[in-house]
């Protein structure tokens, strides 16, 4: 399959005919809106940016199977707290995958939450923790974290489908708090069914981006995190 400047490249002359009117590019992007509020609840700052920094660990994990089957490759899969994991899918029963359907009783894998943080790092790709994670709590320096919300179902509208991820955190510090840096956290198993045994992996940085200027978060308000994940935007 041709997308993109790939199908320009061939040096015949193709049909207009053969493209998809209005559809020669199909797209994919994510975008990271922060929408922050004051004491009474008004909106005082509205900050959209694209998202494009898929980390190591989201890469690894979304990698078809076949594609280590037929390489025989394995990669590393560091969590949070700095532990790191052999991961190698395999379509052998007593192989080691993500479990499906996503359930309790079957080793889940699940989102965690939005983290904030106040660093920064040059090489997005390669994080596996935010620089400086901002605290969950209402002391000096601190967020109090709400809990994250999904769509239950993919919103299609017009050509575009698309879901998100967002998270809203309160600020009972006494003093400003700033944002510069925002990731996804989820908790991941593999496991073989088949063994009835299972790796954890547990808590994964999976995106990661770096805001500038500094979100500015007052005391008494509170600013909210949505990632939106979409198709042909």
């Amino acid at each position: 399959m041709m997308i993109g400047e790939t199908v320009k490249d061939i040096d015949v002359h193709i049909p207009r005919d053969a493209y998809d009117t209005g559809k020669d590019m199909p797209t994919f992007n994510v975008y990271l809106t922060v929408i922050v509020r004051d004491s009474k609840g008004n909106i005082i700052k509205v900050h959209r940016q694209r998202s494009h920094s898929p980390t190591t660990n989201f890469i690894a994990l979304i990698l078809p199977v076949n594609y280590y089957s037929t390489t025989g490759s394995s990669i590393t899969i560091t969590g949070l707290a700095g532990a790191t994991y052999n991961y190698q899918p395999t379509f052998s029963t007593s192989g080691y995958d993500i479990a499906y359907p996503n359930s309790a009783s079957n080793y889940p894998s699940y989102l965690i939450e939005i983290d904030v943080g106040n660093g920064k790092q040059s090489n997005p790709l390669t994080a596996t923790n935010l620089a400086a994670p901002i605290a969950n709590g209402s002391g000096s320096g601190q967020l109090i974290y709400g809990a994250p919300t999904i769509p239950s179902n993919i919103i299609v509208s017009g050509s575009s489908a698309y879901f998100y991820i967002s998270q809203t955190f309160n600020n009972q510090s006494g003093g400003t708090v700033n944002i510069t840096e925002v990731g996804i956290i989820t908790q991941v198993q593999v496991a073989s069914p088949h063994a009835n045994s299972s790796t954890n992996f547990g808590q994964l940085l999976v995106w990661y981006d770096i805001i500038s200027p500094a979100i500015s978060v007052p005391n008494g308000g509170s600013v909210t995190i949505y990632y939106t994940f979409t198709v042909n935007p």
